[in-house]
């Protein structure tokens, strides 16, 4: 169970174990939707519409957009930008889980409410994924440059990127796109954090005898579900942030469309009214979704998994021990 449940004998997992099943759950979850986040990506950075009517369009579905990736750069395509993504994920996973399961903890030493309320799932929620997005926010910016960037390639390997990001654009180039992220990102994982722990409930209320025995499959229904309506209720500050994160990368883009500049998060969400209309602000929203349900599913299913696993092996030593 995510987040701490006085019933659950999970509980005795420590904080080490919890932030091994984070970043193993972060680790095989990247690897796995790496090539819808990448067409994700290049949607929410297309200026030009997403319709196949409009001749500047490079892009306009995720199957053409699959395909002509595909056969302009070649199937690794599908995983630029996956060193960084990867350290991101695994970084990423380790503190937020860490984080809300003592806040969760926290909550039920401290406080008369109770760990299993949606309003403390998603507080909770929120605040572990704040903490998780500061520590890991450089590493979000290098893998959007990574996955934004054509042929020929700007930034050679992950040093390379370093090195000329930090002399020609200075540190603070790395917190691009930090405050639509901190927005956006309280809410949204304090949704998938409180309509996972809602879901589990309803799905174990409406099968009560089916829940007791289906548990990876109902974490993966109840996670895929959160992830959707999380990110459709928080989608366009995602579309900020990642135009904010290519600023100063201009010449990279040339190759995809048109290129804007942005002053910050007002002039970003201005300009995109402006130019592309309402429907600009969910630009990506079906890659989007799609990676949604795959990586929030896979996330719990995998924390829960590798979580239990730690305790049944933790639990078969102690067994052991006690019987040598």
């Amino acid at each position: 169970m995510v987040g701490y449940d006085p019933k659950s004998e999970v509980n005795s997992v420590s904080a080490v174990e919890v932030a091994v099943a984070g970043s193993a759950s972060g680790f095989v979850t990247r690897a796995l939707i790496s090539p819808v986040d990448v067409i994700k990506i290049r949607f929410q950075l297309q200026i030009e519409q997403l319709s196949p009517r409009n001749p500047l369009a490079k892009y306009y579905g995720i199957l053409q957009t699959a395909h002509r990736i595909f056969h302009e750069e070649g199937l690794t395509a599908f995983w630029k930008g996956h060193v960084p993504a990867q350290l991101l994920s695994i970084s990423y996973g380790a503190v937020q889980f860490v984080t809300f399961e003592c806040l969760t903890e926290l909550v039920h030493n401290a406080t008369p409410y109770n760990t299993r309320n949606f309003i403390v799932h998603f507080v909770c929620g929120g605040l572990a994924a704040c903490t998780a997005t500061m520590t890991v926010q450089p590493l979000d910016t290098l893998r959007t440059r990574f996955a934004a960037q054509g042929e020929p390639k700007v930034y050679r390997n992950l040093r390379h990127a370093v090195v000329t990001m930090y002399q020609t654009e200075g540190p603070l180039t790395f917190y691009r796109g930090l405050t639509p992220t901190i927005i956006a990102v309280f809410p949204y994982a304090g949704l998938q954090f409180s309509f996972y722990n809602l879901l589990q409930q309803l799905y174990q209320w409406v099968m009560p005898s089916e829940g007791m025995n289906a548990g990876n499959v109902k974490n993966l229904v109840c996670g895929s579900c959160a992830g959707v309506i999380s990110k459709t209720l928080t989608y366009p500050f995602d579309l900020f942030k990642k135009r904010l994160q290519v600023g100063g990368f201009e010449q990279a883009r040339a190759a995809f469309g048109q290129v804007r500049t942005y002053k910050g998060l007002m002039d970003c969400a201005g300009q995109i009214v402006r130019e592309e209309g309402p429907v600009g602000l969910f630009k990506g929203l079906s890659p989007s979704l799609l990676k949604a349900a795959l990586s929030t599913g896979f996330t719990f299913f995998w924390y829960e998994f590798f979580c239990n696993l730690l305790y049944a092996l933790k639990d078969a030593g102690s067994t052991k021990g006690q019987e040598g």
